[in-house]
């Protein structure tokens, strides 16, 4: 079965209207893409960005090849559209396509990220067991990378670390397999503490990690009388780092070490300055590759 495509490319103020149009008539789905080679970084709260050039694609069923010319056509006479095009999609195991774009990575010092239908090309090296899930943290995007490679080069024997907004929980799993005693993996989004969860016992840790939403973790530190931590990995953004600098100082002992990512290079003299009154953060490390090389991490130590 073929399923038919119908791209229009406009601008981003015919997007609405352009989606209004493809509801109308019998879309199984809509896509947003980039028309261009236009990044889009943080967005403020309850803003919802979009390129200047937008391809938006209405994906029909196969019913629809007879229809889908003439549809376009009219679509098109609606909207200020500057391409119109159809294409065809071949029906697939779709539950099942996903798992061909993930492949094993090898990040640095024998370290390899390992997707969990996978056998591991090296059974020596410290293999983490990850399954991609809904949560951010697979491994393939720069700033988990960057935060993965600085792991590998510390000293993690017996060392408890926070690891605040823990996606997958990939960076917390990897500390303990590199040596770490304890990790606290906190995230705001319920879907990545349990995908961490899961992950930790792929992974044969789930003993030694625990995770929560952080007014959990508030709760459990007053509980517990909570001891400051030795190291905090936090691969965020730039501005909810900012705002939980003050905070950070709170829970890591003195010269305990940190490292933060998620960051482009406009941001990072805003975020050492935030970090400034507690933390003495080194210059940064950016991405080595040239699709990936605007993001960058910062690491330094706690200097209260």
């Amino acid at each position: 079965m073929q399923w038919q495509q119908l791209h229009l490319q406009c601008p981003k103020d015919q997007v609405d209207l352009a989606e209004s149009l493809l509801l109308e008539s019998q879309v199984l789905s809509i896509v947003l893409e980039d028309a261009g080679d236009q990044p889009l970084f943080e967005p403020m709260p309850g803003q919802s960005p979009l390129w200047d050039d937008v391809i938006v694609t209405g994906i029909f069923s196969a019913e629809m090849a007879q229809e889908i010319e003439a549809l376009a056509q009219e679509i098109a006479s609606q909207i200020n559209a500057s391409r119109v095009w159809i294409s065809q999609v071949a029906d697939k195991d779709w539950e099942r396509e996903w798992m061909t774009h993930y492949h094993p990575i090898e990040c640095a010092n024998n370290l390899w990220i390992v997707p969990n239908w996978i056998t591991p090309p090296n059974p020596k090296a410290t293999n983490i067991i990850m399954d991609p899930g809904l949560a951010f943290g697979t491994g393939y995007h720069a700033t988990t990378r960057l935060c993965l490679d600085w792991l590998t080069e510390q000293d993690l024997q017996d060392k408890i670390i926070i690891d605040y907004g823990c996606g997958s929980g990939i960076l917390g799993i990897a500390a303990l397999l590199l040596g770490a005693k304890q990790v606290y993996a906190v995230d705001i989004d319920p879907q990545a503490v349990l995908a961490t969860k899961q992950n930790a016992e792929r992974n044969h840790v789930a003993q030694k990690i625990m995770t929560f939403l952080p007014e959990e973790f508030d709760a459990y530190r007053k509980e517990q009388n909570l001891m400051p931590v030795d190291i905090i990995t936090a691969n965020i953004l730039a501005k909810p780092l900012m705002q939980l600098a003050p905070y950070f100082a709170t829970l890591i002992k003195p010269q305990g070490q940190i490292v933060l990512a998620g960051l482009i290079e406009p941001q990072l003299n805003d975020v050492k300055q935030a970090f400034a009154p507690w933390f003495t953060l080194d210059g940064s490390h950016a991405f080595s590759n040239d699709t990936d090389k605007h993001w960058h991490r910062l690491s330094g130590i706690f200097a209260g």
